[in-house]
């Protein structure tokens, strides 16, 4: 067989490469592997119905080696790219840099996108823990699409899993997701999927225990159920510097009785966490003097060093003063920030993922025992499957004032966030703005636990109806809106239309003016709509009988609560921007 024509976008080594290609039995599909450094590559493929494919390839000889998988489709009817990472879904050319997935940031996945929701082609890596590196674009001489992915093998060969099924994307990300697997995942507590109330965006640096007490007070009456206390806690500077980050202590000044201040909180009903940022050593505190020798890097411009997780002792003061923060203080949990940092500033990424594993898992086995319903969040980009044993909600990264960029990363964030709690970015508006767009905001976030970040106390009545009104909803809704089937539609389109559903419970976020399929019989359905135009349009793909209906503006005020008859199979209904439909069948009147 003549070598294919591949275009080299996966770059050469300057090593000894050992090239073996490969039948996959599917039309269209070429694939080669690569051991680089290495006398040879031994390479399978397995797959029953041959376009569920798992690829596994590993050198001869000598070991640890380099592996890497090529392979490449036709790029036919190819509308977008889905990426984890929450970036643009255009089509990259073949030689766009690649990216890197390992413990520290990103994911190996990804899904070649045609119209109509369906993947082309979706692929994941199993490597959770070390440097996986990605390559994926259109090649401009041939008009295919090509990926390649390689790593380092020592042990376990590299392997990759295909789906050409052409099924929708959602349910090929969630096979890849079943996938890698929990392994030891501890249970996810309840409270991580409670709405939050942080303090970063309405006070930033300057919050004192009084005025952390005082929201939290006003919180509570709204559905709030935890409290993160954001940066400034360690600290009585109030500039944008992390030059007193490390040491992890409360500020005397500002935080004077700092148990009694937590515990104050606490009896309000919140759970309390506590923002740290964990490879920060300011320039001054005593762990960046201490810790001077054993840096990743320098970063002048945050008067901060970034720590070497692969150090024994970087780790053992980290896990002593997170812990404290739990055990003496009284914290429910940690927000763990900037865990990414560590990627961007490692030289050998493999012994930093390996470092920071042995830091985390310190930290839980120190805690997790004496705290069962422990909270730890992490957030984009350090969301990948290595990371679901050490965290119970991931969160998507800063995006304020934005509602269509939250919708967005919290959907994403749902198709791999296995079986943690997706945390919006909290939520914040201007003092005057209106209380349907903090219902808009409020829905975009509709699937994942909602995050708010405004001064309580100076909102009006409007204001602080909507927020009370849309809390209640995704609490009373909890399981069906962030534990069902999640199904989001048109990644390419910024999700227009989101899904969810649970045993007979159906829910929908309308964002555009688009039309709502409903398949199979339901006993709930709810839509919430966004969207200006206010006429809902229902398909169903059966005759749904009499329905009770109820219509909702954005503050729950009731607009139209009645019984309809459907002729057919199509219904329209008008609801607000900003507010809810609910239909329920009508002989279940009363118990829903």
């Amino acid at each position: 067989m003549s070598p294919l024509n591949w275009d080299g976008s996966a770059p050469s080594s300057g090593l000894t490469e050992s090239v073996r290609e490969l039948d996959t039995g599917v039309p269209g599909l070429r694939l080669r592997v690569t051991a680089i450094g290495a006398a040879g590559v031994e390479a399978r493929v397995r797959g029953g119905d041959q376009r569920l494919l798992l690829v596994e390839a590993e050198p001869l000889g000598e070991r640890p080696a380099r592996v890497r998988v090529e392979w490449r489709l036709p790029c036919a009817g190819a509308t977008g790219l889905w990426r984890p990472h929450t970036d643009s879904r255009w089509l990259p050319p073949s030689w766009s840099k690649p990216r890197v997935a390992d413990l520290a940031a990103g994911v190996p996945i990804g899904s070649l996108l045609g119209a109509g929701d369906t993947a082309l082609c979706t692929f994941a890596v199993g490597e959770l823990l070390r440097p996986v590196t990605i390559g994926e674009g259109a090649v401009e001489e041939t008009g295919e699409f090509v990926w390649w992915v390689e790593h380092q093998v020592d042990r376990e060969p590299l392997s990759l899993r295909l789906d050409l099924t052409g099924r929708h994307f959602a349910e090929t990300i969630a096979e890849m997701v079943a996938w890698w697997g929990t392994g030891a995942q501890p249970a996810v507590p309840d409270g991580a999927f409670e709405p939050v109330f942080c303090t970063w965006y309405v006070r930033h640096l300057e919050i004192t225990a009084a005025e952390v007490e005082r929201l939290a007070a006003l919180a509570v009456p709204l559905g709030f159920g935890a409290l993160i206390v954001d940066d400034g806690w360690q600290t009585e500077e109030t500039t944008r510097s992390y030059a007193t980050t490390g040491d992890w202590q409360p500020a005397q000044g500002p935080f004077p009785d700092f148990a009694d201040h937590v515990a104050r909180v606490r009896a309000l009903g919140l759970a309390y966490l506590l923002w740290v940022a964990l490879p920060f050593a300011g320039d001054r505190s005593a762990a960046g003097m201490r810790f001077a020798d054993r840096r990743l890097a320098h970063l002048e411009e945050l008067e901060t060093s970034v720590l070497d997780p692969a150090d024994p002792e970087v780790r053992e003061h980290l896990i002593e003063r997170l812990a404290a923060l739990v055990e003496e203080y009284g914290a429910d949990g940690l927000k763990i920030d900037f865990i990414d940092t560590f990627a961007r500033h490692a030289t050998d990424r493999q012994a930093v993922a390996e470092g920071l594993r042995a830091l985390l898992t310190g930290l839980d086995e120190r805690l997790r025992p004496q705290r069962p319903e422990l909270l730890i969040e992490h957030r984009q980009p350090y969301v990948g499957p290595g990371l679901w044993p050490y965290a119970t909600m991931v969160r998507a990264t800063d995006c304020p004032h934005n509602a269509v960029e939250n919708r967005a990363r919290t959907a994403d964030l749902r198709l791999t966030a296995g079986p943690l709690a997706v945390h919006a970015d909290p939520l914040t508006w201007h003092p005057d703005e209106r209380p349907v767009e903090i219902a808009v905001l409020l829905q975009s976030v509709l699937f994942a636990t909602a995050q708010v970040s405004v001064d309580l106390g100076t909102q009006d009545a409007g204001q602080l109806a909507v927020l009370r009104f849309w809390l209640a909803v995704m609490r009373e809704h909890v399981g069906l809106l962030q534990r069902g089937a999640f199904r989001p539609h048109r990644p390419e389109s910024g999700y227009p239309l989101l899904e969810s559903r649970q045993g007979a419970g159906l829910a929908f976020g309308r964002y555009a003016p688009v039309p709502i399929t409903v398949t199979g019989a339901f006993e709930l359905l709810l839509v919430a709509n966004a969207d200006p135009d206010p006429l809902v349009r229902l398909a169903f793909d059966r005759s749904p009988g009499p329905l009770c209906l109820l219509v909702r503006d954005c503050a729950g005020a009731t607009v139209a609560d009645t019984t309809v008859t459907v002729a057919g199979q199509e219904l329209a209904v008008t609801v607000p921007r900003g507010g809810l439909l609910t239909l329920a069948p009508a002989d279940r009147l009363g118990q829903g």
